[in-house]
This record gives structure tokens, sequence and C-alpha cells, in this order.
């Protein structure tokens, strides 16, 4: 059996997209992994380039954005040209099934990166950087979730290339385990971020206090 033919038994054979209740979110939960492993190699990639190479904020926004939609369908196209589909048939599936996800994920990521104060000025080297990168990511995840979950049960997004019967990418478990990671080092991060900037008040207010 070709490629192409396989393509097609497996688009006769593969489980129905369920339409409510927990399983329906678990899906859900899939393809939002999906997805942010695209997202977050893009924009990680992006604002690396963007800072080392000195843009202003904008300009590593855009990038970091560019390269996200970029890895984004990348992620959910590779698997189905292996699977034999036609370059034509596989640029529509990634369009109508990421889209909407990648692009939610994107303003909720980089606004928390704008809001952060210093993120997006500090250094590669710094903690700070990577931390309030790696919160923002998750959170933009958590948040498209539902999107993603409104968009299944209407037979669109994800919904798409689960028609296909075709899947690939990386293990659902393994980003998943790798955003809880990524999460407890954000939040430790801006915790001890926060608690520096008021220990550096107090202490300035009471070094003033002292003089006056």
């Amino acid at each position: 059996m070709d490629a192409a033919a396989h393509a097609g038994h497996a688009a006769h054979h593969h489980e129905p997209m369920p339409t409510s209740g927990s399983a329906l979110t678990r899906v859900a939960i899939s393809a939002t992994l999906h997805c942010l492993t695209g997202c977050a190699i893009g924009e990680v990639l992006g604002m690396f380039i963007g800072t080392a190479l000195g843009f202003s904020n904008l300009g590593t926004v855009v990038l970091a954005v560019a390269l996200a939609f970029l890895f984004g369908y990348g992620l959910t196209s590779l698997p189905l040209l292996r699977a034999g589909l036609a370059l034509s048939a596989v640029v529509p599936i990634a369009l109508a099934s990421d889209t909407l996800s990648i692009a939610t994920m994107e303003i909720v990521d980089n606004a928390i990166m704008l809001a952060v104060p210093g993120a997006m000025e500090a250094g590669l080297g710094s903690l700070l950087f990577w931390g309030s990168l790696s919160f923002a990511l998750v959170i933009a995840g958590v948040i498209a979730m539902p999107v993603n979950r409104w968009l299944l049960a209407r037979g669109k997004g994800h919904a798409v290339v689960h028609e296909t019967g075709i899947h690939g990418g990386p293990s659902a478990r393994a980003v998943g385990i790798a955003a809880a990671i990524a999460f407890v080092f954000g939040v430790s991060v801006l915790g001890a971020e926060l608690v520096g900037s008021d220990d550096e008040d107090h202490g300035g207010g009471h070094a003033a206090a002292v003089i006056g």
C-alpha cells in the first residue's frame, strides 16, 4: 500500500470525534499541548534571536509571532505530508486547525511578556527573561484550551486533522510534563522577583526615614 492509499485508509478508520463531556476535554487538552509545542519553539526562538540581536520590543514580538505560526503549522503539516497527502491538501488543514489556537496563545503570551516589568529588556542570561517566558507560554496554553474545545465541539480546529486519521508530533504526556515544570519554574522566578522588589522598596523607605 503506498503512502497516499495509507492516508486514505487511515481517514476511514479513526475513532469518532467526541462532541461533549470529559472525552472532548481530553482531546482539547491534547490538541492544545500539540499546538503549544510549535508555538513555544517559535516563540522561544524568536525571543532568543530578537533579544540577542538587540531588536526593539516590537521587532522581537513580531519575529516571535511569525516563528510561532511557522513552527505551529509545521508540526501539524509534517505528519500529513509524511503520510502522503499533497501540500495543496495539507496547507488548508494546517490553517484551519491551528490559526485561532496559535493566535490566542500569541496574544496572551506576548501580553504577559510586555506586562512583566523588565522581562523584555532582560538579557538571555537573566532568570527573569526565561521565567517570564515560561510562565507566559503555559498561561497562554491554559487560555487557548477552552478555545480549542469550543472549536472541536463544532467540528473545527483540530477536528479537521482528526478527520484525516493521521496523528503525529510529540507525546502529549511529555509536553504536559514539560509545561508543568515550566510553570513551576516561571512562578518561582516571578515570585522571587516580586519578593526582591518588595524588599528593595521597604529598604529604600527605611533608609529614607533614617536619613530624614
